[in-house]
């Protein structure tokens, strides 16, 4: 770890005077807009070319991360994959950060896996976002904020990095470059040897049996949401399903199961917005049954997706 790193450090300690505004934390400054990207970088500017606008930190690889802040100031996110709320955080951050057309980057860390960055950066809970600038740490906030918020706190650190001499601006590497897809593990590849087959419990257990080996492998994680809405699909038919919820607007089992159909027809907001309106009434058993199935559904549909995102802020309102 470098020795800039070890501790959170305030404003102050990076050695200029702030901004003449008012003077408020950056986590007190009032909701406006970040100022539009330049259309042209100004001449004399550094370019830094990364892989990527939005990086993944680790503890082993933070020094590469600290050194690039030396030249682009970067917001760093502590996030956990069991938090809906900071998981939301990082997929709506990779948007506001792209946003400043390359004057800052933005590094994700998942604190479960990277208890040293957790500690470095002293964060308390998740999600925790912290600056960098020159390797140093600028704390800012924790917790849900405004995107008009967050906005102004990433323009304030843009302007102190500035002070600070650093300048760079940061443009991504050619993204019409198709990377390889890396082979398919063993278990991967019998997953979808059984899905050909329309065996389809064989290729939960061989999908599972990936998580088990790597808990990180989002392919397989993915693919064992969409085999198991599959597996489920197989049992009834659409008028029993259809019926069932029907006659039982409450009942948790029979709308999951007609969720399913609407996922599977397209009908993607309506199956999140069933099972979202269930779960302020359910039992805690069942919140955690249409907690699951929702996760499954995010995974089947990508978290990229506005609707994914809509609903998993949603979601977060509803545990939190």
């Amino acid at each position: 770890m470098p020795a800039g790193l070890r501790g959170a450090a305030d404003l102050s300690s990076l050695g200029r005077p702030a901004p003449a505004a008012p003077a408020q934390s950056a986590f007190g400054v009032p909701g406006e807009q970040a100022p539009a990207a330049p259309a042209q970088v100004p001449a004399g500017t550094e370019v830094v070319q990364v892989a990527s606008l939005v990086l993944t930190a680790t503890d082993a690889t933070v020094s590469v991360v600290a050194e690039l802040s030396a030249k682009v100031p970067v917001a760093l996110l502590i996030w956990s994959p069991r938090s809906p709320e900071s998981d939301a955080m990082r997929v709506r951050l990779g948007t506001l950060v792209e946003a400043f057309g390359g004057r800052l980057v933005l590094a994700t860390v998942d604190g479960d896996a990277n208890p040293q960055l957790v500690g470095a950066f002293q964060a308390q809970a998740v999600p925790t976002v912290a600056g960098l600038i020159g390797g140093r740490p600028v704390p800012m906030f924790e917790g849900d904020q405004p995107d008009a918020q967050i906005q102004a706190v990433f323009a304030q650190l843009i302007e102190l990095a500035g002070q600070n001499g650093v300048t760079g601006i940061a443009q991504a590497t050619d993204a019409a470059v198709e990377p390889q897809p890396e082979p398919l593990t063993k278990q991967q590849q019998a997953a979808y040897d059984a899905i050909e087959a329309g065996d389809f419990p064989a290729a939960i257990v061989a999908y599972s049996e990936a998580l088990e080996l790597n808990p990180r492998d989002e392919l397989s994680r993915a693919g064992l949401s969409q085999v198991r809405l599959l597996e489920r699909l197989s049992h009834g038919t659409l008028d029993e399903i259809r019926r069932a919820a029907a006659e039982g607007p409450t009942d948790v089992t029979a709308q999951l199961a007609v969720a399913d159909l609407d996922l599977s027809g397209g009908h993607i907001e309506d199956a999140f917005a069933r099972l979202l309106e269930l779960f302020p009434a359910a039992s805690a058993e069942d919140r955690g049954r249409l907690r699951e199935r929702l996760v499954e559904y995010f995974d089947v549909v990508g978290a990229e997706d506005p609707r994914v995102r809509t609903a998993r802020r949603a979601l977060s309102d509803l545990l939190f």
